[in-house]
């Protein structure tokens, strides 16, 4: 199978798909919605790409292009932890606290305020669409004395020098990649996964109490919620549907009971996906 995924090469995303796929040729892609792309034109036979992190939440741009753009089933889910690192072009390793610009992604940059603040709090952050791409450009511009903050991964591909490890502010940082496909898809040998089943809701416009009613649905039939969020229909202000995970897979009687439950009271339901969904280490 062709697996794409959010490029360029030594990004999170890279590293969370070696661990679920052995022996796959693999195709990096420039953005998210481009790798979602790819599998509706058949160019991929699947897409991974980031859904959640521990620290900043849900990728609204994944959530947003599944949901409104593309029509493609989860077919699984792999988290992974995140260890952030600083590294310099290693041309500047030995005066890297002399840098004087800093690349990464914004969910990067964010989950290391504290060290960039303590250390380098006047030194200007500028976001780019991986932290590989923030590697990337480092080690291609040795004269700009820029650091960037990305994995171990990147360091190897783009020969930069690691100057402080671990540098995010939380140990439990961890971020989750849905795998996209229009067909069966068959996983490395991995840790038992857990079950999961995603629903994506849109509520009554003129139902007073219906979100209760839906949550009462899942209640009553013992169905373990593991998050609803809200996201715009980008229809008017006040117009949100609710994406739902469940920790469960599509069963022939719960689910699909719960379903009717919700479009009997006038909601709108999609299954987004019923799927195994993997914790790894990367060790």
């Amino acid at each position: 199978m062709k697996v794409g995924y959010l490029g360029p090469k030594a990004t999170f995303t890279e590293l969370a798909v070696k661990k679920a796929f052995l022996g796959e040729e693999l195709k990096p892609f420039r953005t998210i919605p481009e790798c979602m792309d790819a599998v509706v034109d058949k160019e991929v036979d699947l897409a991974v790409v980031p859904i959640e992190n521990t620290l900043e939440g849900s990728v609204n741009i994944t959530l947003d292009y599944l949901t409104h753009v593309v029509d493609i089933p989860i077919v699984g889910e792999i988290t992974i932890p995140i260890q952030q690192h600083f590294m310099v072009h290693p041309a500047n390793k030995e005066n890297w606290q002399n840098v004087k610009q800093i690349y990464s992604h914004s969910h990067a940059i964010a989950q290391c305020h504290k060290f960039l603040h303590t250390r380098f709090k006047d030194i200007p952050h500028e976001s780019v669409s991986s932290t590989a791409a923030a590697a990337r450009m480092v080690m291609e511009q040795p004269e700009v004395q820029a650091a960037a903050i990305a994995n171990e991964l990147a360091a190897i591909e783009y020969g930069l020098s690691i100057v402080q490890r671990n540098i995010h502010d939380f140990d439990h940082n961890h971020t989750s990649f849905l795998i996209l496909s229009e067909q069966k898809v068959n996983f490395r040998s991995l840790a038992m996964p857990k079950d999961k089943t995603t629903l994506m809701v849109t509520l009554p416009s003129d139902h007073a109490g219906a979100l209760h009613q839906v949550l009462s649905a899942f209640a009553w039939r013992k169905i373990n919620l593991s998050k609803i969020e809200s996201r715009p229909m980008k229809t008017g202000i006040g117009n949100y549907f609710f994406i739902i995970d469940m920790e469960m897979i599509l069963d022939e009687v719960l689910i699909p009971g719960a379903v009717a439950e919700l479009e009997a009271l006038g909601c709108g339901v999609k299954i987004l996906g019923s799927y195994p969904s993997y914790m790894v280490d990367l060790n």
